[in-house]
């Protein structure tokens, strides 16, 4: 009768398969131990054969033992060539990640532009300061444009970035102009659309 993997007990690392489980459950049944041991490094040579590209490591071979120890549940006794990893290491939860929390005003900007507006406020009057600033709303318009794919004017970064900066950022009047080119998506449709035009204007009929 056919046995359904979904009725057989869980791998605790799968991408070995269910043969090797099963080598390793032969392993832990053996009685001698120097025959123990043998199997063992056996079963080691085989999971290495899996990975041959990964056999350049450092710890490689070191990787193969702890995952020989993880696959038998830390039951085989044997002597290992390496100090393995501890069972209650291996089921230990990891560390919290702390996320950045607060809300975002506009989330389509995200919170670097944000910072980045917020380091600008900081800057001193100058060449320096207006490069930023430049920088700041090139950065703006590829992220609208990423989220909104109709495009956006000029002009509606500029009123983005006054807002986000408590009017403290006005360049509106300052008739700069946002590059197509360091936009991104603007720059590569207009210049795809001249290919087509200049392909389809020699065909002939």
């Amino acid at each position: 009768m056919m046995e359904y993997n979904t009725k057989q007990k869980k791998l605790p690392l799968p991408e070995y398969g269910r043969s090797v489980q099963k080598m390793v459950d032969h392993a832990m049944t053996i009685e001698n131990r120097e025959e123990r041991q043998q199997c063992a490094n056996t079963i080691i040579n085989i999971m290495g054969s899996m990975f041959p590209a990964m056999r350049e490591l450092p710890d490689f071979k070191r990787k193969l033992w702890d995952h020989l120890a993880i696959i038998s549940d830390f039951k085989l006794d044997i002597d290992y060539p390496f100090e393995v990893i501890k069972k209650e290491k291996f089921y230990e939860s990891p560390e919290r990640i702390h996320y950045q929390t607060g809300e975002i005003k506009n989330r389509h900007y995200g919170r670097i532009v944000e910072e980045m507006i917020r380091h600008a406020l900081t800057m001193e009057e100058g060449d320096e300061k207006d490069k930023f600033i430049e920088l700041i709303t090139i950065q703006m318009k590829k992220n609208y444009i990423a989220w909104n794919k109709d495009g956006v004017e000029d002009k509606r970064i500029f009123e983005d970035l006054r807002a986000y900066s408590n009017g403290k950022i006005d360049i509106a009047d300052k008739e700069i102009k946002i590059h197509a080119q360091q936009s991104g998506k603007n720059d590569n449709t207009q210049r795809n659309n001249a290919k087509r035009k200049k392909i389809f204007n020699k065909k002939k009929y």
